[in-house]
């Protein structure tokens, strides 16, 4: 009878122990589902609940097109024509990026930094100048990109490294932005965050 007694309070003690650490697992992971986990999922939703209302294009290359030689590291290095609409009619500027994260997916290349472009331009011309303050564009403003230059840096991939492909994202900002010329991709995504009200994007290749 003992033997019993003891073996009973055994398995009951075993299954306090369970049920106590199935508990204190759970509590766990409600709690980490509200911190991290919460706050990368509600990043993730604000990213998705900005419009892609902006149609962008270019008369040089179609979207997911082949980007000329002309507009390559490899030809004459002059930035694409681009034209874009369906820009809010609230919009104060608007901000271009231009990278490759074929290059590095954690940190893409930056081909164009372009902000403080008016709203009212509705495109921009084909070979910008490139400088911190170029000409004809409206009093724009651009930044570094990558290969150490101001303004555009035309694709120039690793040969035989396949295709890559250049993301062209144009932004409409809510607010005028505090930078002047100079500044790059990341001083930009910094003061930008919290004031896109809409954006669009065209991708063209390049493969050397």
């Amino acid at each position: 009878m003992r033997t019993r007694a003891r073996r009973r309070r055994g398995e009951t003690w075993v299954l306090s122990m369970a049920l106590l650490l199935l508990t204190s697992a759970a509590l766990s992971g409600t709690l980490s589902g509200c911190s991290d986990g919460e706050g990368t999922r509600s990043d993730q939703t604000t990213e998705r609940s900005i419009p892609m209302s902006i149609e962008l294009r270019s008369d040089a290359f179609a979207a997911g097109g082949v980007i000329p030689r002309r507009y390559s590291g490899d030809g004459e290095d002059l930035s694409p024509p681009l034209a874009w609409s369906g820009v809010p009619a609230d919009a104060e500027e608007l901000a271009l990026i231009v990278d490759d994260p074929d290059a590095s997916p954690s940190k893409p290349w930056v081909h164009w930094v372009m902000y403080k472009i008016p709203p009212t331009l509705e495109g921009l011309p084909e070979g910008v100048p490139a400088t911190g303050v170029p000409v004809g564009v409206g009093g724009a403003l651009q930044g570094p990109n990558d290969s150490g230059t101001v303004g555009y840096a035309g694709p120039a991939p690793p040969r035989g490294r396949g295709v890559h492909h250049y993301h062209f994202k144009l932004y409409a900002l809510d607010s005028p932005l505090a930078l002047t010329a100079g500044a790059g991709k990341k001083e930009l995504l910094a003061v930008m965050a919290g004031h896109v009200l809409a954006q669009g994007e065209l991708v063209g290749t390049y493969e050397r």
